[in-house]
């Protein structure tokens, strides 16, 4: 058995039997089954960002109505992402570099751990910046739980500029933007 924690893993690529698309009211309990694998993995890892409150069944539902995205295989969903114009209250304390034009924020990205490492975040949140782009917004804006390494990580790796930390419920959480498009 390889030690890596990528081993036998492969990258998400063009080729991969991996598909992606706008969620629907239909994907909502699979999304939910998702949502506790993630919990259980970042448990298990000592990550206590989400928990049984949070992100619950109705939070899912309202995502679907609006825009969230999967990411499928032929084992079943693989990949979430949320993104919406609404803030928590707290963004209003952080002190945000990019605030021309519509700003929207990425919410809810998990991938199934069985998935993890091979680029799927990368992939949902690339899908997200674009639908982003093309519906207007300028900015996006994202919270990641300071004891989430490899979220903090992807975030930096992707671009993303850190602007400063909230308290949510469960912790302190950094915030980061990026800028979609320059002015003019």
């Amino acid at each position: 058995m390889d030690p890596r924690p990528d081993a036998g893993r492969e990258a998400i690529s063009a080729t991969s039997e991996i598909s992606m698309r706008l969620a629907t009211p239909e994907d909502v309990d699979n999304v939910v089954a998702l949502v506790r694998d993630c919990i259980s993995h970042m448990r298990c890892h000592d990550i206590h960002q989400w928990d049984d409150l949070y992100p619950d069944r109705l939070t899912i539902e309202v995502d679907a109505r609006g825009f969230a995205f999967i990411a499928t295989s032929e084992t079943g969903l693989v990949g979430y992402v949320a993104l919406g114009a609404s803030q928590d209250p707290e963004y209003a304390e952080v002190p945000w570099q990019f605030t021309a034009g519509p700003t929207v924020v990425i919410h809810r990205l998990m991938v199934s751990p069985a998935y993890q490492g091979r680029g799927l975040a990368k992939a949902l949140m690339g899908l997200a910046e674009s639908h982003a782009l093309t519906s207007g917004y300028r900015t996006v804006r994202l919270d990641a739980f300071v004891g989430n390494p490899a979220a903090l990580h992807l975030y930096e790796r992707l671009g993303y500029r850190e602007a400063g930390a909230i308290q949510l419920r469960t912790g302190e959480f950094r915030c980061f933007e990026r800028e979609l498009a320059s002015a003019g």
